[in-house]
Parts: C-alpha cells; sequence; structure tokens
C-alpha cells in the first residue's frame, strides 16, 4: 500500500516538476542560445588571434549588438542570468588558475606591495569619488574593479553593495574601456623608463584591470614578462575573497537591507567556491587537462557573463550618467598604475 501510495505522490509531483523545468527552458534558453553563439565567436576569434580575449571580444559584440539592433524582450531573463550567475560560476574556476606556491613565490615585499596596491586603490578611489560627491555604490563598484580584477571584482562586489543595474554596467564598460588602453601603454611606458622585461612585466600585472589584459600586455612586452605579470595579478585576484567578505559584513551591519530581501551572506557562496578551488589546486596534482578543461569552462563562462553585461551597455545611457565615472575611473588607473610602479621600484632598488 505504501508503495502504492509513493507512486501516486511521484506522478503528482512529476508534472508539476516537469511544467516548471518546461518553463524555465522557455524562458532563459533564447538569451543563453544567443550567449552561446556570442561566446563561440569570440573563441574563434581567440584561435586565429591569440592575443585577442575572447572576453573582451564578447563583451564588444554585446554592446555593439544591443545598440545596432533591438534584441527581443525574449532574450532579457536569459542575459541576466549569464551576466549574473554564470559570471559568479566562472569566477569559481578562476580559482584552478590559482597555486599558492607561486603567488608566494613573489617573495614577502612584493606581496605587500600587491596589498598595498589594491588597498591603496581602492580607499584612494572612494576618497576621489567623494570629493567628486558621485554615489557610494557607483564608487564602489569602480574602486573594486580597477584595483582587484576588473568585471569579476565588479560581479563579486554588486551583491554586497546597494548597487543597481545601471552602476555594473557603467563600471564593467569602464574596466574594458581603460583596461584596454592599458594593454599597449603599460608596455610603452616600460620601454620608455628602461625597466627590464620581468619588471615591466609585474608593473603590467600589478595595474591593469583584467586578467586577459594582463595576459595581452605580458605578451606585448616578451621575454619573461608574460608569466610574472599573470602571477602578480593573480595574487590581486585573490584579496577578492577577503574584500568581498569585509563589505559583506559591512552591508549586514548597515541595516540597509530591505525586510524583503535577505541579508548577504557573510562570505558568498560563489567566493567559497572560489577559495576550494585555489585549495584544490594548490595540494592537489591534478591532471593537466582537469586543468585546461577548468581554464575553457572559466573562459566560456566569462565570456557569455561579458556579452550578457555588454548587451546591458547602452551608448546613449553611458554618455547620459555624464563625465564624472569616466573621470574617477582615469583618476582610478593612474592612481593604481603609480602604487605599482612606486612598489615594484622600491622592491627592485
Amino acid at each position: 500500500m505504501k508503495y502504492g501510495s509513493m507512486s501516486t505522490q511521484i506522478q503528482q509531483i512529476d508534472p508539476i516538476t516537469a511544467r516548471r523545468g518546461s518553463y524555465a527552458l522557455k524562458k532563459y534558453s533564447p538569451g543563453l542560445l544567443l550567449c552561446a553563439v556570442a561566446v563561440a565567436i569570440a573563441m574563434t576569434v581567440n584561435v586565429f588571434l591569440p592575443g585577442v580575449s575572447p572576453l573582451i571580444v564578447a563583451i564588444v559584440l554585446g554592446i555593439a549588438l544591443t545598440n545596432v539592433v533591438r534584441l527581443p524582450e525574449s532574450t532579457a531573463p536569459g542575459l541576466t542570468l549569464a551576466s549574473k550567475k554564470l559570471l559568479r560560476l566562472g569566477i569559481v574556476f578562476l580559482g584552478l588558475q590559482l597555486v599558492l606556491s607561486d603567488i608566494v613565490s613573489l617573495g614577502a615585499p612584493m606581496l605587500v606591495v600587491i596589498v598595498c596596491i589594491v588597498a591603496g586603490g581602492i580607499f584612494g578611489t572612494i576618497l576621489i569619488g567623494r570629493l567628486m560627491k558621485m554615489r557610494s555604490a557607483q564608487v564602489l563598484l569602480i574602486a573594486c574593479g580597477f584595483s582587484i580584477c576588473g568585471a569579476a571584482a565588479v560581479a563579486g562586489v554588486e551583491g554586497v553593495t546597494d548597487s543597481d543595474e545601471e552602476d555594473v554596467v557603467t563600471a564593467v564598460a569602464l574596466v574594458v574601456i581603460f583596461g584596454t588602453l592599458m594593454i599597449p601603454a603599460i608596455p610603452l611606458l616600460g620601454q620608455l623608463l628602461g625597466m627590464e622585461p620581468e619588471l615591466n612585466g609585474m608593473w603590467a600585472g600589478g595595474s591593469i584591470h583584467e586578467i586577459a589584459q594582463v595576459v595581452a600586455a605580458g605578451g606585448i612586452i616578451g621575454g619573461g614578462a608574460l608569466a610574472v605579470a599573470v602571477i602578480v595579478k593573480l595574487a590581486r585576484v585573490l584579496l577578492l575573497a577577503p574584500i568581498v567578505a569585509i563589505l559583506s559584513i559591512r552591508q549586514r551591519r548597515s541595516g540597509n537591507v530591505k525586510p524583503d530581501e535577505k541579508r548577504p551572506a557573510i562570505v558568498p557562496l560563489f567566493i567559497i567556491g572560489f577559495l576550494v578551488m585555489i585549495v584544490l589546486r594548490s595540494t592537489l596534482d591534478l591532471p593537466e587537462g582537469l586543468i585546461h578543461a577548468g581554464s575553457l569552462a572559466q573562459t566560456a563562462l566569462l565570456s557569455a557573463a561579458m556579452f550578457g553585461l555588454g548587451c546591458g551597455v547602452k551608448i546613449r545611457n553611458l554618455i547620459r550618467v555624464g563625465a564624472r565615472p569616466f573621470i574617477l575611473a582615469a583618476a582610478s588607473t593612474i592612481l593604481v598604475t603609480g602604487i605599482a610602479l612606486a612598489g615594484i621600484e622600491l622592491v627592485h632598488l
């Protein structure tokens, strides 16, 4: 009798579950399919032009598409899912790229410099933003995006601030614009200053916003610059976890959470996943194939997210936000670049 009763319950639940699954598929698939096409294009471009990051290609595609044609409303839920959930999942896989022993090998003085770059960049940008009388949520997103790791930091911090979608889109667009300008600028400035390739690579890793942009700059510098540039950049990425945790605690204590909203977790789940991946990569001898698969998954997920974010960037809205975010972004870039250069020169006197 029990078996028959359980069977009846399953028969009653299954149609409901099936309807929910069908609804989710219908709701998200148009936008996610568009993201998949964009990712395929971005990664194909990267195959033929290895110096061009799929993430940059994806966000440029998104910006171009949304400003040239009117996207169907049916794509909106999938694009939003990509720009939020897939971005956070991509950050989790980003942890597989970090090996703690590589970061420790930089030495204590250089690690102190990296902490100063991130802390000085965040606090300095916040101070400049306050002097410019900008909204604190927008300033914080720009500060973290420019000081830590670009769009991934913006996504990480977004969930523990009072920012809105326009703040996020603006911060990501600024990361793309200024980070892309830094790709040729840092190698050129390094040459003008007579820096050795390795030191120039450290400067690139310490000052440029996105990992992909750092890789591009490191490739331009040549020599041993690329490897050290990526390690320095990944050390900055590692600081995303404590920064998000600090901001989450601050948000919980502020009492700014609406009654119908959940309080942010002290450490968001995707940051825990990010840390778990770092521990796995640093303590286990993972097969190269698994690491490569994780890298591909990270690139695909972050490219999909960048496309989703790009589709939210309306040129007319960027113009409407005014000059202040652009001025703050320029000031933040100069600040982070200056701290990085001063620290590297002091360490290598």
